[in-house]
């Protein structure tokens, strides 16, 4: 049941406003004073709050800057004495919504509501962050994984184009998310393109949009990876699979930053930042003419290796912890316990699927095993391809 808090020095309106919402079956507090109101809010938590303007020794605007500083509990201003100035300041100074004194009932449960389901909208992307954050952490401490953190660290404030190589599962996108979580682009987005996936003669549409009818499918215009990652980060990955007349494109947009839609005249500019992955050895392909060289050199201002599994076993146990606690949670259950054995036996593998093999060997060992997970479980249901 929600609950709700308000705010108001006029004890009459205190009293119709707590009959209402309880009779719609809130739950309700009230405080006669800013002071009491803060005190509150330190002592409960709340999912609304309905605040008068005008109150004696601490204003309702006053209030409402101070519960800024503590919490995002959504803030109805009420106010009988109210104008549009005073309506767009507290706006401004975070409020969620102005309603005039007396308050219209209809107005007032409909704004209540709407403030309720913000909340809760802003709760779940919360939830959702923390547990992308906790999916997209950089797990090791082993002296390889030690320095393409230090690497990471360095590079990522840059605007320098970065090229990730590695195995396949090693977690090249992972590191391809630190570098713009931890860069001055991390507000803007993250768009990632995985090259290999998209068809060759749809390629150069995925990156740079399309006018309406520039092929037989274009129906409407439509804007490219490029253009939406503007102000943040685009992430070629398999970008040794690109084709050569996508390269081509790639590389102006990199020398001119700008791109030209398919079927289109008109350059527009773009600000992103290039960070690319392959598994492959692109000096190889360009021997073989599948990469352009200078593409290439355009691309690798800075080279981070991700080192395979079998490089870096001292992280298993942390990885496999990682996992089990990921995986336990989104399963709605406890968490099991490896013995030291069960981690020996994982460590004695040689992963050629790397990190993404492990994860799927834990989430299967957690499936099928009970709280405790033994040595005899890893050899009977854990054994990878060797």
């Amino acid at each position: 049941m929600p609950r709700i808090l308000i705010i108001d020095d006029e004890a009459p309106i205190r009293r119709v406003l707590r009959d209402i919402l309880e009779n719609e079956n809130y739950q309700v507090d009230d405080a006669a004073t800013g002071m009491e109101a803060l005190q509150h809010i330190k002592e409960q938590d709340f999912d609304a709050v309905f605040c008068d303007i005008k109150m004696p020794e601490m204003d309702g605007i006053e209030v409402l800057e101070a519960l800024r500083l503590e919490s995002d509990v959504p803030v109805i201003m009420l106010s009988g004495h109210g104008t549009i100035e005073t309506a767009v300041e507290a706006i401004k100074k975070g409020a969620f919504d102005f309603i005039p004194k007396p308050p219209d009932l209809n107005r007032l449960l409909i704004t209540l509501r709407n403030a309720l389901e913000k909340k809760n909208l802003t709760t779940e992307n919360k939830v959702l962050k923390k547990a992308v954050k906790l999916q997209s952490q950089m797990i090791g401490e082993s002296a390889p994984m030690l320095e393409v953190k230090d690497m990471i660290e360095k590079v990522a404030p840059t605007n320098a184009r970065v090229l990730i190589t590695g195995e396949n599962g090693t977690g090249k996108e992972l590191v391809a998310r630190q570098l713009h979580e931890l860069s001055p682009r991390n507000h803007g987005p993250f768009i990632e393109v995985n090259c290999a996936a998209i068809p060759s003669e749809l390629i150069e549409s995925q990156l740079f949009g399309h006018e309406k009818g520039a092929f037989t499918s274009a129906i409407k215009q439509r804007k490219g990876d490029f253009e939406l990652a503007d102000g943040g980060t685009l992430f070629l990955d398999e970008i040794g699979d690109m084709s050569l007349s996508a390269q081509a494109k790639v590389l102006r947009a990199l020398q001119e930053n700008k791109i030209v839609r398919v079927g289109g005249e008109k350059e527009i500019p773009v600000n992103v930042r290039i960070v690319a992955a392959t598994n492959k050895n692109l000096k190889t392909e360009i021997e073989k003419g599948n990469f352009r060289e200078d593409l290439y050199h355009r691309l690798s201002v800075i080279v981070i290796q991700v080192p395979p599994l079998r490089e870096r076993k001292d992280d298993i146990p942390l990885l496999v912890e990682n996992f089990v606690n990921l995986i336990a949670q989104d399963m709605g259950k406890a968490a099991p316990q490896f013995e030291d054995e069960a981690i020996e036996a994982l460590q004695q593998y040689q992963w050629t699927g790397n990190i993404r093999e492990l994860h799927n060997i834990v989430e299967r060992l957690v499936i099928l095993c009970g709280s405790e997970i033994t040595k005899d479980d890893v050899v009977r249901f854990g054994s990878p391809l060797h």
